[in-house]
């Protein structure tokens, strides 16, 4: 394969601010080339297998020198890879690709650009600081501090709006500069982590915006001066009118609770999150847009199969088989893989009849072009069972009709007799109920593995200390592995005595009861269990839970 560079920009936080076309070219990098900026969430949608490299520059911080990450570049192009040059924000933003992909075009390499949402736009924005309005600010600039005698300040006095990148260590000798043209009550506002869980915000004036200040240091910040500045004030969630809350993202409210409001439900409490890291993301937004502070700690590692063998055949005879099962989105998504692999896309589906657990297992299933045949209502596995067979029946009920047999009532004579069903799964196996209840009524079931989902190595280093000095509120289980994996990585630092203690005021909420069954017997209970069992479930019944509290 002919190799290519994505300088790809990152946007301001997780993989909720990825463009469509950044998400796709970071899933299938084989080399990341990453500034220290950009958010470690983004790194985990990569391939397992692709090979990241830190190479961001801090200031004052020892850095890996441009014309390195230049070589790193075209080497890795020349050697046929794949290779995404990863920059915080936007790469024409202060991203230095320029030098890049002057050296990409005079090794004859080929190469893309791909924006990204910069600071500049965004942390204004959720601060709730408009750029421009109409009778204060009919323009704004965008500028970097680092060089302050470059910069044109007569010019840039007469700006209405001043919008200053990477630039708090010389925020003394900007406001001294701006002080004379714009008088001591300029507002000014300073964002800090733009778009992050962490953001901060910080307002005042020209003359006293210092003292409202920490003495740590506030990179990486944004500074905003001009009157707009003074919107932040009016922007309260109840004035808010032309947003919809519903469809807030978990950045912008996280950030607007730090502005006067009614207190959301999870207003103040911390949740322990155990999904797998490259599947956290949308939980932690769900529990976060009702006000949550949320810590990570992956108890799943999601990985290939030990062997493609038999998955691979199954594919290749994929004409032979009646039903496709698909209880996951991991399930999903390594087997379409796979089928890509083969050559194959959903047309190859064309006779295959198609069965999904799930919601989310759907939605998956909708980017691939592909509309179950089957969803069960109660969304567990368990119950595919039973609406399969039902199915059937329904099915051989109705060409009864049209045959103009007698119809016989009884359901049992309309088992699964001959149906030969294809269900991808996790190769340390799981729903033996229903393999069992399937072919207890005639199906021949192949169950072949399509992932492993293992205990990662080692637990994380701030969920553990959160969890040993109690600071957490509630801990959210969304599989019975989650469980499992939960209390091996304790188990791996103390005894469980120890560390049952140490949950004894933690609330424990189980998605389903399969979950719950096994948060029974590992944890000695359950506080909570979702409705609905689907992750949107999981979210509002721990949001009821401390409502009631």
């Amino acid at each position: 394969m002919q190799g290519k560079v994505f300088i790809v920009g990152a946007g301001i936080g997780g993989v909720a601010y990825l463009t469509v076309r950044a998400e796709q070219v970071i899933k299938n990098a084989e080399i990341i080339i990453s500034d220290a900026l950009v958010d470690p969430e983004i790194l985990n949608i990569a391939a397992p297998q692709a090979h990241c490299i830190i190479a961001g520059k801090r200031g004052g911080q020892e850095s890996v020198k441009q014309a390195t990450i230049n070589q790193m570049l075209v080497q890795y192009c020349l050697e046929g890879k794949q290779v995404v040059r990863l920059k915080s924000g936007d790469p024409w933003i202060f991203g230095r690709s320029l030098p890049e992909i002057l050296a990409l075009q005079a090794a004859d390499c080929a190469w893309e650009l791909v924006s990204g949402i910069s600071s500049a736009i965004a942390a204004p924005m959720l601060a709730g600081i408009p750029l421009t309005e109409m009778a204060t600010s009919s323009c704004f600039a965008v500028m970097t501090g680092h060089d302050l005698e470059r910069l044109p300040w007569e010019a840039i006095a007469e700006i209405p709006t001043l919008i200053i990148l990477m630039g708090t260590q010389n925020l003394v000798a900007i406001l001294a500069k701006l002080q004379i043209s714009k008088g001591d009550n300029m507002p000014v506002a300073i964002v800090r982590w733009c778009g992050r869980r962490d953001q901060q915000v910080w307002t005042g004036t020209i003359a006293n915006i210092q003292s409202q200040l920490p003495t740590e240091s506030l990179s990486p910040a944004v500074i905003i001066i001009g009157e707009v500045v003074k919107f932040r004030e009016q922007l309260t969630p109840t004035n808010l009118n032309f947003l919809n809350f519903n469809s807030l993202n978990f950045n912008s409210l996280n950030f607007l609770k730090s502005m006067p409001q009614e207190t959301l439900p999870l207003q103040g409490k911390r949740i322990l999150v155990t999904r797998a890291a490259s599947q956290a993301s949308q939980f932690r937004d769900l529990l976060i847009g009702q006000g949550a502070d949320v810590i990570e700690m992956p108890t799943l590692a999601i990985l290939p199969p030990s062997s493609w063998e038999l998955l691979d055949r199954a594919i290749a005879n994929l004409h032979s088989y009646h039903w496709l099962i698909l209880t996951s989105a991991n399930a999903v998504e390594h087997f379409f893989d796979r089928l890509h692999h083969a050559g194959k896309d959903s047309r190859s589906l064309f006779a295959l009849k198609i069965a999904a657990v799930g919601r989310k297992t759907a939605e998956v299933l909708d980017r691939y072009g592909i509309i179950p045949d089957l969803v069960p209502t109660d969304f567990v596995a368990d119950s595919l069972g039973d609406a399969l067979l039902d199915n059937h029946f329904k099915e051989q009920r109705h060409q009864d009709s049209l045959n103009q047999d007698s119809i016989n009532q009884d359901a049992s004579c309309y088992i699964l007799n001959g149906k030969k069903i294809l269900f991808p799964r996790v190769q340390s196996g799981g729903r033996e109920v229903l393999v069992e209840q399937l072919q207890e009524n005639g199906a021949v079931v192949d169950a072949v593995p399509a992932y492993e989902s293992g205990c990662p190595a080692h637990i994380d280093a701030d969920a553990l200390a959160a969890i040993q000095t109690q600071q957490i509120e509630a801990i959210a289980f969304a599989s019975s592995k989650t469980v499992k994996h939960f209390c091996q990585l304790l188990n791996g630092v103390t005894s469980s005595e120890v560390w049952q203690e140490w949950l004894k005021d933690v609330k424990i909420a189980s998605i389903g009861p399969q979950t719950s069954a096994t948060c029974h017997e590992l944890l000695g209970r359950v506080d909570v269990e979702a409705g609905e069992y689907t992750l949107d479930g999981l979210a509002t019944a721990i949001a009821k839970l401390f409502a009631v509290i």
